[in-house]
């Protein structure tokens, strides 16, 4: 009981809560004293001319699908954000990317969509927003309708990838258990166009948010990242 107690209290002294079974999170973390994970001068960041900007604290992309990246790689790390969506809104926050050229082969995609949108009623479930995009479901789907804030805090451990979002944990997987690049451990088909198979692919890679796909932003403040090292 007395090390269950310890443990409890570093996670709150450190700003960080985990579950103690399975490391997934269990809390937004105070991220106010990490690191920015694009400087306000894009100076850390592989951005396409003209596309990504800051605005009063806000990132945003113009009507281009165009990905900006972290020009650093990460491995076992917090991602702590917050993102607002236009109008059938469909973005996501690349993870683990070993190739930013022939990023959709490369990549672990959080998925990030205007649920209620109509645009997207039909889609199927492992295209919700938080969850693995084409490989797992969110459990819950609490975000927000468009022009409002969501916060989403991402835990990047290994093969292990939680997503929260507005305080309820709507992901938690383990990649290992994804060994086949046509069908998911659930029995759901894989997109075509995204065959990676989650257990063979690398867990340190650059980080990217998506630019407007369809033409359509999502606006992104706060974006702190922490070593879990």
């Amino acid at each position: 009981m007395k090390k269950i107690i310890i443990a409890v209290a570093i996670g709150l002294a450190s700003g960080w809560v985990t579950a103690m079974a399975g490391g997934a999170l269990n809390a937004h973390p105070d991220s106010q004293t990490w690191e920015n994970l694009f400087a306000t001068d894009l100076s850390n960041a592989v951005s396409p001319p003209g596309v990504w900007s800051w605005k009063n604290g806000v990132l945003s992309p113009k009507d281009k699908d165009e990905t900006i990246w972290t020009k650093k790689e990460y491995e076992n790390f917090a991602l702590d954000l917050e993102f607002k969506l236009d109008p059938g809104a469909n973005s996501g926050v690349f993870v683990y990317c070993t190739d930013m050229k022939n990023w959709i082969l490369n990549h672990v995609e959080i998925q990030i969509l205007d649920d209620p949108s109509p645009k997207w009623a039909k889609v199927p479930p492992t295209w919700r927003c938080g969850g693995i995009f084409g490989h797992s479901a969110p459990k819950k789907l609490p975000t927000k309708k468009y022009g409002e804030w969501n916060r989403m805090t991402i835990r990047c451990q290994g093969p292990t990838i939680s997503v929260m979002i507005n305080g309820e944990l709507v992901t938690d997987i383990d990649m290992r258990n994804w060994k086949s690049g046509k069908i998911n451990p659930d029995g759901s088909a894989i997109p075509s166009f995204e065959p990676q198979i989650l257990s063979e692919m690398a867990t340190k890679g650059h980080i990217g948010l998506q630019g407007a796909h369809g033409g359509i932003p999502t606006h992104f403040r706060n974006i702190k990242i922490k070593s879990l090292d």
